[in-house]
């Protein structure tokens, strides 16, 4: 798994590691002390929810944590912003003249919804590298795809810009 991350993406790892561990932890574990008040804890739905929760919420905080520490936030342009580097958004023409957007980010900012797609994915690892109007074949479970890059370009450009 890549450790590169945007500072976007570093900023939603930061702000859910902070929000589970002042806001989140602190009202289950209250939750869980008045349940366990309320005496067998063994039929206490709440109390049994509310330790399950706590351990989902430990187990990411750590998980959180440890990844923060070794993720290397992307905050630089690459040297040329003509091909296809982490960060980039690629526009792409498929065979059948239809239009895809992606940007490439780390495999902890994924997101299908804002089509951000992993440089560890299949096509984040094909793109890396290419120049605009190259054409690449991709094997998908239902056979080859042929794409050509028709645009490239970067977010931090239109920042620093």
């Amino acid at each position: 798994m890549s450790p590169y991350i945007t500072p976007e993406g570093e900023a939603v790892l930061r702000t859910e590691l902070d929000y589970l561990w002042r806001v989140e932890r602190p009202q289950v574990t209250r939750s869980v002390s008045e349940a366990a008040a309320q005496g067998d804890r063994s039929e206490n739905a709440e109390y049994i929810y509310g330790k399950k929760r706590l351990r989902e919420i430990d187990r990411r905080v750590r998980y959180l944590g440890k990844r923060l520490e070794v993720l290397k936030v992307v905050r630089v342009l690459p040297t040329d912003v003509n091909k296809v580097y982490f960060g980039a958004w690629v526009e792409l023409v498929d065979a059948d003249n239809r239009t895809h957007r992606y940007r490439l980010v780390g495999p902890d900012e994924l997101d299908p919804a804002k089509n951000y797609i992993s440089i560890d994915s299949v096509l984040g690892r094909a793109l890396l590298g290419k120049p605009l109007d190259a054409e690449l074949t991709i094997q998908t479970p239902s056979g080859p795809r042929e794409y050509c890059i028709v645009s490239i370009d970067y977010p931090l450009a239109q920042e620093n810009g």
